[in-house]
């Protein structure tokens, strides 16, 4: 599977970190910038740049997108038809008290294959692990979670 990673000045260091994670672990990485790190840039570009790739062959490329919160690199991400970016922070205490994986539910009920990172708000520990958790989760298949992504598309 490829895995492109877009990120602009905030999500840079985070990026650069989970490179060689992702190719340890065996992905062919796709990076698509911010290239160097500059205080000045964009995310739009670099997180359109990799929704373009997600959406040219959403069965084989998933991408992760990463900028200072997460939030702005989801809405343009999801704005690609096909595109399914979720955010993610981590687990808070209320989620796991309540047995809730966002990670599991993005993959198995929505079928994400976009996960944006915000990186001042998760560790870089924490964001290697939950790529590559995310990365292995199948989609579940069922009827009603196809449908349901069915009506999104068409929205």
């Amino acid at each position: 599977m490829k895995i492109v990673l877009a990120a602009d000045h905030a999500g840079f260091k985070l990026k650069e970190a989970l490179k060689p994670h992702l190719l340890s672990s065996g992905y062919e990485v796709l990076d698509v910038g911010a290239k160097t790190y500059d205080p000045t840039d964009d995310y739009p570009e670099y997180c359109a740049a990799a929704a373009r790739m997600v959406a040219s062959d959403p069965d084989a490329v998933r991408g992760v997108v990463i900028g200072g919160s997460g939030q702005g690199e989801a809405i343009t991400a999801n704005r690609f038809k096909g595109v399914r970016a979720v955010v993610y922070y981590g687990v808070s205490d209320g989620a796991r008290e309540a047995g809730i994986d966002i990670l599991t539910l993005s993959r198995e009920h929505n079928d994400a294959n976009v996960l944006s990172l915000g990186a001042r708000c998760i560790t870089t520990e924490e964001a290697c692990d939950a790529v590559l958790r995310w990365l292995t989760i199948p989609f579940s298949q069922e009827e009603r979670h196809v449908r349901r992504i069915g009506k999104v598309d068409t929205a």
